[in-house]
């Protein structure tokens, strides 16, 4: 009798133990379960919340970003000028618009203002990135840094308005220095060669500083021991920025280049103030052509394909320069 009631009552014990189990997996389920609905209702919240904050953003860029370039691309195609109602043209504005010398004019004249001032800009914040970068104390750099920076900030129509001043052919300082100098006035404003590099360089000089910020950046990047080694190797000097800078600057310089190049597509405020796009049509640009045909002679469907091929032109641009990036963009 003794060794069978153990055999007995072990089974009954597994069985309770089984249904404790059981029980509290069930009561645990129970629980997640019950947990479930709130933590869904939390999730919602959030996403709402989530959606309210973007809600500003998004509509600021739907009104003020995507309706307007579909209302431009869409009024390309009609011929509109405020008073009247639109009338559909279909591509009649884009063979006037090419067709219209000034058009034309300004496009080559963009063009070349592109190269010139992109060229200089980049070159020029590249050496005073590499000047500052090793030749300076740290104190020294963050002075540089804010002083090639505060160009940037200032708004291009004041700027261009005292540059107006500066380079006055009667009383403007530059030629009061040139002519301590022994050199005659120059008529910097007031024929073409003179009013487009004037053009050029207070553009340059107004927007360098946010390359000049790039490179210092890009410089900061590369390990030290990569010069160290170059040295080594007996790359000093200029030889050591060709052969070690500038490879390893190139992610940088693609970004700075893509960047520089759009914004000089778009010049509208230097050459507006400096000089009206004159004299003639000498520094008469793509987006002065714009504001002329929308707002003077209210011409806002060819004002419409003229911004569209101006776009088409900057996507190119732009994918060419992505396209070749492979050949000589070095990722470390």
């Amino acid at each position: 009798m003794s060794t069978t009631t153990p055999s007995r009552e072990r089974p009954k014990r597994a069985v309770k133990r089984r249904s404790t189990t059981a029980a509290g997996t069930e009561g645990a389920g129970g629980a997640r379960g019950a947990r479930t609905p709130r933590g869904n209702n939390g999730r919602h919240s959030q996403r709402w919340l989530a959606w309210i904050f973007l809600a500003p953003t998004i509509l600021g860029m739907g009104m003020f970003t995507l309706i307007p370039i579909v209302a431009s691309v869409v009024l390309a195609f009609f011929r509109w000028d405020i008073i009247s109602a639109p009338a559909f043209v279909g591509f009649d504005n884009f063979s006037e618009v090419v067709q219209d010398p000034t058009v034309r004019v300004s496009f080559l004249n963009t063009i070349v203002f592109v190269v010139v001032a992109v060229a200089l800009q980049l070159g020029l914040a590249l050496a005073l990135a590499i000047m500052v970068q090793e030749k300076m104390p740290a104190w020294l750099r963050v002075f540089f840094r804010s002083a090639f920076f505060f160009p940037l900030i200032l708004s291009a129509a004041s700027v261009s308005i005292f540059m107006r001043y500066l380079f006055n052919e009667q009383f403007g300082v530059v030629n009061w220095f040139l002519s301590l100098a022994g050199i005659p006035a120059v008529p910097w404003l007031t024929t073409p060669g003179g009013s487009a590099a004037v053009v050029i360089l207070v553009y340059v000089w107004q927007n360098f500083g946010f390359s000049f910020l790039l490179f210092i950046g890009g410089l900061a990047s590369i390990p030290g021991e990569t010069y160290e080694a170059a040295s080594i190797d007996g790359a000093t000097g200029w030889r050591k920025h060709l052969h070690v800078t500038l490879p390893l600057l190139s992610p940088t310089t693609l970004v700075a280049s893509v960047m520089a190049i759009i914004s000089a597509l778009q010049v509208f405020d230097q050459p507006y103030v400096l000089t009206r796009g004159g004299p003639g049509d000498s520094t008469r640009t793509a987006v002065m052509v714009i504001f002329e045909s929308a707002f003077q002679r209210l011409e806002f469907g060819q004002a419409s394909a003229i911004g569209v091929l101006l776009t088409l032109i900057i996507m190119a641009i732009t994918a060419a320069q992505f396209r070749l990036s492979k050949r000589f963009v070095f990722y470390q």
